[in-house]
């Protein structure tokens, strides 16, 4: 029952070439910085993983986090919202090129899909890109009077989370907005690997306040001092 791991490179050894990797945050907010770069830094010792799919809201922003793993050549596919946001300068160049594969999904679709892959449900039927090139291909049904587009689940082999406070049994909460994506990808991920501010003695979380149930997690650190990707671009940063 006790989650807790000791190092960040101990949190993400078990993730493989060919993975499906969701990620979670809306922009910098609630994006597991720490376990990304920790995740990098894999790579380049081991050459391992490569080949990734990442579900995210966007494509990175600067040189930093999930546009460092672009960078570095880790990820072959993106699946998110806003692939173009603050700085997308690494996953542009890289789109263009064709060393880098798409697919784009409406923000509320995406979320829909992502809880949709925790609660069980493989398809769902929604107006969103009806008549748009996002639809092509998919199934489309009649609903009182109006067309939906059959949208499919999302699941992934491994999710990367930021939260504010965890127990040992991977209860979580989280700061403010951090609670974005990131319950949703919990449940819809084989393995749960999560960074929190701070670990608290069993008990230290009012039940009434467990955002994230401990069931949905797999594994826990502790980084005190996690670092905001806004702040990280605002300096120039580069990782590694």
């Amino acid at each position: 029952m006790d989650k807790r791991i000791a190092t960040l490179a101990e949190a993400v050894a078990g993730i493989g070439d060919g993975a499906t990797v969701m990620i979670g945050g809306f922009g910098g907010s609630g994006a597991p910085i720490e376990l990304i770069h920790a995740l990098i830094d894999r790579f380049l010792a081991t050459g391992s993983p490569k080949d990734l799919t990442v579900i995210n809201n966007n494509a990175g922003n600067g040189h930093v986090g999930i546009a460092a793993m672009i960078e570095q050549g880790m990820v072959r596919k993106m699946i998110c919202s806003f692939p173009r946001s603050a700085d997308p300068r690494v996953f542009t160049e890289r789109y263009l090129a064709g060393q880098i594969a798409l697919e784009l999904v409406p923000q509320g679709t995406l979320a829909e899909r992502i809880r949709a892959g925790g609660a069980g449900i493989p398809a769902f039927y929604t107006p969103t890109s009806f008549g748009t090139d996002l639809a092509e291909g998919k199934p489309v049904a009649e609903f009182d009077g109006r067309s939906y587009v059959q949208e499919r689940w999302l699941k992934a082999d491994v999710a990367l989370i930021k939260a504010e406070l965890g127990d040992p049994h991977g209860n979580l909460t989280y700061r403010m907005a951090a609670r974005n994506f990131n319950p949703l990808m919990c449940m819809a991920a084989e393995r749960t690997v999560v960074q929190v501010s701070r670990i608290v003695p069993l008990g230290g979380i009012d039940p009434e306040a467990v955002v994230t149930p401990g069931i949905f997690v797999s594994a826990l650190v502790e980084v005190s001092e996690p670092q905001q990707e806004e702040l990280l671009n605002r300096a120039g940063a580069t990782y590694p």
